[in-house]
């Protein structure tokens, strides 16, 4: 690291080439993006896009798929694309019906057929009804039918007849007769053809009495012979009857069923459909009009029953992939329960819930059966057992269609149970990092179920051949969201902003999102100025309103600043205070600003008190550098001697929480500007990070801090000697804002990188920090020998604090 000339040893100010990296328009091998060809494939995820294909074409259980991902990496888009490319290859799936189950109608039964087959049945179905309710009816008006209907009638009244007239001719032959009454037939004794009344059967001779009375009771028994007889006969007409109608009915369905069954012929279990269909058309003849009389009044209702009574032949037609090409693949934007295992909806009727099987609704698992089924995980862990039903989806390997209400036992409603449908699904879930792995460590069936991670990068490497397939993704936004041609300079601009949003020279923002977003806002200053084209200044522009848009709250604070009610100051110097920096972000926007800390140093036991951390506003990070900086104190003046101070660190003005030890470089040089008396240079500020060897490690968001100091010293004038101290670590991450570029091009800012803390001590106190020469001795006059000094004098003070409270003690 070039060092300054003086007896100081202090690192150089970074030339203007070192903060920014600029891409060169002429390396991107266009004047504008309709010159480039567009981009095929996906820039920079190889690791991702080689997931996804594992995944995807992996035959094996549980090897569904978790995209992992920062949002606004196009990773819906990548995924879809990706997927509906591959499902080209996978065969057409299957086509899923519902059908009434005639034995018992509560467990509707699933068909499988071919793609296309299931709407094709729909109508076939529709089309048996209408001509059966035209072709049983015509059976049943036929001359055929009605010459052997009258035949068995003509049988029964026959043998009605013979039963009655045996009956007749044994009365008449005991002079008795039968009479007819309301309730059947009477008997009694009969004279000159008219019944004998009362009086004059008492006056006969009592043997011919005792003769009648004995062939009354015996005619009687014959008589209830021929009554207990006259069920079975009419039970016979019945039967007959009813055979003849079967017959009638099949010879009118036998014949279409029969075409059906050749038209389905491949499908058995269409096959055993037809079958059933066929025994309950011939067992419920009288719903299609025979034998049957219209009521004179309708009651409510009875029109809705007699075209509801159809309905058992309909065929529900849950999932229809006729216009299916490969695989399906499906995004569920909303994962309720019932949207992804499907549902079964409910109508009133008499001031009651029912439902049958033409009320079943698909899910998101049906439609993507055979295919793929992308769904946002966080939107699934947030809706009701939709994660468990998904889960138990996958490991049963069907779909059982069951409403919340009766899964849980919660109503007693009349409900259905469908036939559950084989699975065969590849589910692809988008979500973060956090996520997925608390996924891993709390759900133990996640692994099981979902073993193919495919992490999107969030960041791609800045190499030439990157830069100009950047160039030509950007080429294909412009032409996807027709926008306007951007120029070379214009795409140029848009490649540095990427690796300031990736914090990088040497890389570039993966978030897709944000570019586009970018271009957007771009084309729209370009069209406020009636450009043909969108240049640099336009993206430069549209850079600077998106700030403007998001920076009240960062406003306001440099107000602050500049009006001394947060107390900064930017020149002069002073001992035990160093201008720190921090970063704050709200929302998207992240910007830097400075912060004054304070150490004070003490006669003491060795104590650094961290306030922020007794004030509970510091976090375990922060508190972690602070005991980094006592153990640095011990071991690098302390070896010798107890370390006899009690020093404080405090972040003035700060009524926030403070975390993260990239500070820990600051609060060391304000404790050792305190303890050794060198003032501090307050026109530079210093972030990064200490280790206990003293070496400054590198930190985050230092573009952020930079720019944040910078905006302070320029509000109030820039002399050159103001600028800002970074890890050298950092200078590869350093993208700043062009005016800050064009204020260290000038000499009117400076940034400095740093090795170690003795580059800090050396910049901001002009001191030499001092290395100990061969006697263990720093060079007199340097910050480190002050600073021991100082120490050694605390210590002994602490000996002779000690040494005269024992004095006092003994006597």
């Amino acid at each position: 690291m070039p060092k300054n000339e003086n007896n100081t040893g202090a690192p150089l100010p970074l030339d203007p080439e070192r903060v920014l990296r600029r891409c060169d328009p002429t390396e991107l091998g266009f004047e504008t993006t309709t010159d480039a060809e567009p981009l095929e494939g996906i820039l920079g995820q190889s690791r991702a896009v080689q997931a996804l294909e594992f995944g995807a074409r992996i035959d094996s259980d549980g090897f569904n798929i978790y995209v992992l991902g920062t949002p606004g990496s196009q990773r819906h888009a990548v995924v879809s694309h990706f997927l509906e490319q591959e499902s080209k290859d996978r065969p057409q799936p299957i086509d899923w019906c519902y059908v009434n189950n005639f034995a018992d109608p509560q467990k509707p039964r699933g068909l499988a057929l071919p793609a296309g087959r299931g709407k094709q049945l729909k109508q076939d179905m529709k089309q048996l009804v209408e001509d059966l309710r035209a072709s049983i009816p015509a059976a049943f008006e036929s001359e055929n039918y009605r010459n052997r209907l009258a035949e068995i009638e003509e049988q029964f009244n026959e043998q009605n007849k013979q039963a009655q007239e045996k009956l007749q001719a044994e009365a008449e032959k005991e002079g008795l007769g039968l009479m007819p009454t309301p309730h059947g037939f009477a008997i009694a004794p009969v004279r000159d053809g008219r019944p004998l009344p009362e009086e004059e059967f008492r006056e006969l001779p009592e043997e011919e009495r005792e003769r009648t009375q004995k062939a009354i009771e015996r005619l009687s028994e014959m008589l209830g012979g021929y009554f207990e007889n006259l069920p079975s006969l009419h039970k016979e007409r019945r039967r007959r009857v009813k055979e003849l109608e079967n017959n009638v009915t099949m010879f009118a369905v036998g014949s279409l069923i029969a075409e059906l069954r050749g038209r389905y012929e491949d499908c058995q279990s269409v096959v055993e459909y037809f079958d059933a269909v066929q025994q309950d058309v011939i067992d419920n003849t009288q719903d299609f009009g025979v034998g049957e009389s219209q009521p004179e009044i309708m009651l409510p209702g009875m029109l809705a029953e007699r075209k509801k009574s159809f309905e058992r032949y309909e065929v529900n037609v849950l999932v229809d992939n006729e216009a299916t090409e490969g695989g399906p693949v499906i995004y569920e934007s909303n994962p309720t329960y019932q949207n992804l295992v499907g549902r079964v909806e409910h109508g009133s009727q008499f001031g009651a819930l029912v439902t049958d099987f033409t009320m079943i609704r698909p899910g998101a698992l049906h439609r993507a059966n055979g295919g793929y089924l992308i769904v946002d995980v966080e939107k699934v862990l947030m809706q009701p057992y939709a994660w468990e039903g998904l889960k138990r989806t996958i490991q049963d390997r069907e779909i059982r269609i069951e409403s919340l209400g009766q899964m849980l036992s919660l109503v007693s409603t009349q409900g259905v149970e469908p036939d559950s449908m084989p699975l065969d699904v590849k589910v692809v879930l988008i979500g973060n990092r956090v996520l997925y792995y608390l996924l891993c460590q709390l759900d133990p069936e996640f692994s099981q179920f979902f073993k193919v991670a495919a992490d999107f990068e969030d960041r791609i490497p800045r190499s030439p051949d990157n830069v100009q397939l950047y160039g030509r993704m950007l080429a294909s936004i412009a032409k996807d969201k027709d926008l306007r041609p951007f120029a070379a300079d214009g795409v140029a601009r848009i490649i540095d902003e990427s690796s300031r949003w990736a914090g990088d020279t040497q890389k570039l923002s993966a978030q897709t999102r944000v570019v586009t977003d970018l271009m957007s806002e771009a084309n729209y200053c370009a069209e406020r100025r009636e450009a043909d084209k969108v240049d640099a200044a336009d993206v430069e522009q549209a850079i600077a309103q998106r700030t403007f848009r998001q920076d009240r709250i960062r406003s306001e604070l440099q107000e602050s600043i500049q009006r001394n009610t947060v107390h900064i100051d930017t020149d002069g110097a002073a001992v035990g205070q160093v201008n720190g920096l921090s970063v704050l972000q709200m929302g998207d926007f992240m910007f830097g600003q400075p912060t004054r800390i304070t150490a004070t140093a003490r006669l003491g036991s060795g104590d650094v008190v961290d306030i922020e951390r007794e004030a509970e506003l510091g976090g375990p990070i922060h508190s972690k550098g602070v005991m980094i900086l006592s153990s640095y104190l011990a071991s690098h003046y302390a070896s010798e001697l107890p370390l006899s101070l009690s020093a404080s660190l405090v972040f003035e003005q700060s009524y926030g929480g403070v975390d993260g030890d990239s500070a820990s470089v600051a609060e060391l040089v304000a404790l050792l500007s305190a303890i050794s008396g060198a003032a501090v240079r307050q026109s530079l500020a210093v972030t990064g990070s200490v280790d206990q060897k003293g070496a400054v490690q590198a930190i985050g968001g230092a573009n952020q801090k930079i720019e944040g100091f910078f905006d302070v010293c320029n509000a109030r004038g820039l002399t050159g000697d103001q600028g800002v101290l970074i890890p050298a670590d950092n200078v590869q991450h350093l993208m700043l804002r062009r005016d800050v570029v064009d204020a260290i091009g000038a000499g009117q800012f400076n940034i400095y990188p740093l090795g170690r803390i003795e580059d800090a001590i050396a910049l901001l106190t002009g001191i030499e920090a001092g290395v100990r020469d061969a006697d263990g001795r720093f060079p007199e006059g340097s910050v480190n020998a002050l600073a021991e000094d100082a120490l050694t004098e605390l210590a002994g003070q602490r000996r002779a604090f000690s040494a005269s409270r024992d004095e006092g003690e003994s006597i």
